[in-house]
């Protein structure tokens, strides 16, 4: 059987996953190499500063390169930040041909009338996903390839970028040497690895809490409803212990990461206060453990705040999905189900195999996700280099490097 290699690298905040796998005839992927590096010069999942970006990136690659025993060339590379914004606008084109059956050129004709939304000249497009066609009025086509009709409609979600953050992100890349094949939203790909088919059919809302952002994404009838980005995350709990403990971040995240409780009370009011320690460091258990639930509990109001519509229960029935690696927290799907009225899951990385134990955890949500993006979304377009200068430079930086 014949398989192509593939690449995701997810830039985050906290830390660099570069995944390198080869994939079967069906889309699945095997995982050769995984190198993990702390992330160093970004913030809110922007680049703040160059060198040391690059630096951790390089890191990253070199470490999965050494597990997959060969080069990576090129990568789908995750992009969240603030700057991210999203709207659904309409295309529509005749089909002029005698026989008016609609085919594969039409689809791309009419999403290039949908892509045509105005865009401010410093913002680029990165996504024009489909979400539902129409055949002479005929809604809610999924495929409309092979039918017959005189107008094709087509509803999209597009998503844009400031340009200044996405030349810093793809930069980095291409400076040590790695070109890129795609650039994909975060939650986008984060959705790839851990809904089900069911969830995407029957509605359902995924918040995917890193370190620096909580990107956010909706789901309804198989397509993607909404999309957005929270600038607050597992940092802001951190430095709310750090200040509120009197303790450095570094100890404070520790201490988050091996003590942190959102529901301390179900383990029984009647229970003591006990201390916990790090590195020489001693606190009481049950004040970080507040600390934690009042930030978590104003996060998933903020999540939940991020759905378009309020009759929730029609919107997304199958709930709420939390990933990425403050979802990792004891008992923040229990918190979540008390604040929301939604039920929610932790969502875990699906149908991996290969060297993938340590991707066994939400938060590599996004770095298996974006080796599965391709797979479903072959009809949607996206972020593209602007120019043939930018190609022939990527492919320079590869040569030399």
């Amino acid at each position: 059987m014949k398989r192509n290699k593939i690449a995701g690298i997810d830039v985050g905040t906290t830390k660099v996953c570069t995944i390198m796998a080869d994939v079967d005839e069906g889309g699945h992927p095997r995982i050769l190499g995984v190198g993990i590096a702390p992330s160093q010069g970004l913030q809110k999942g922007l680049v703040v500063n160059f060198n040391e970006a690059k630096d951790s990136i390089r890191e990253s690659v070199k470490k999965a390169e050494q597990s997959a025993g060969y080069k990576l060339e090129s990568a789908f590379v995750g992009v969240t930040g603030r700057h991210i914004s999203s709207v659904n606008n309409r295309g529509v084109v005749a089909i002029t041909r005698n026989d008016r059956m609609v085919r594969p050129d039409d689809l791309r004709r009419v999403l290039d009338v949908a892509r045509t939304v105005k865009v401010d000249g410093d913002r680029e497009l990165l996504h024009v996903i489909p979400r539902t066609y129409a055949v002479d009025g005929q809604e809610g086509v999924k495929n409309p390839v092979g039918m017959h009709g005189f107008r094709l409609d087509v509803e999209t979600h597009i998503i844009t970028g400031a340009v200044t953050s996405v030349q810093n992100l793809t930069k980095c890349i291409r400076g040590i040497g790695i070109d890129v094949e795609d650039l994909v939203l975060e939650p986008l790909a984060s959705a790839e690895a851990v809904l089900t088919e069911e969830e995407r059919l029957n509605g359902v809302m995924l918040a995917d809490i890193g370190g620096g952002t909580t990107d956010i994404a909706v789901f309804k009838d198989n397509s993607i409803y909404h999309t957005s980005v929270l600038p607050v995350a597992g940092s802001q709990i951190t430095r709310d212990i750090s200040v509120g403990l009197g303790l450095s971040y570094e100890i404070a995240e520790e201490m988050k990461k091996k003590y942190g409780n959102v529901t301390p009370n179900q383990e029984g009011e009647a229970e003591e206060d006990r201390t916990v320690a790090e590195d020489g460091h001693a606190i009481s258990y049950r004040d970080l453990s507040e600390i934690i639930r009042i930030r978590v509990e104003e996060l998933l109001r903020l999540i939940v705040l991020e759905l378009p519509r309020t009759d929730y229960a029609k919107l997304v029935p199958a709930g709420l999905v939390l990933t990425g690696g403050s979802s990792n927290l004891v008992g923040i799907a229990e918190l979540a189900a008390e604040v929301t009225p939604l039920p929610v899951r932790i969502g875990v990385p699906l149908d991996i195999y290969g060297v993938s134990d340590v991707l066994l955890d939400p938060a590599y949500a996004t770095s298996v996700g974006l080796l599965l993006w391709k797979r479903r979304n072959t009809g949607t377009q996206t972020w593209q280099p602007k120019s043939g200068f930018r190609r022939l430079m990527s492919q320079l930086f590869r040569i030399f490097h």
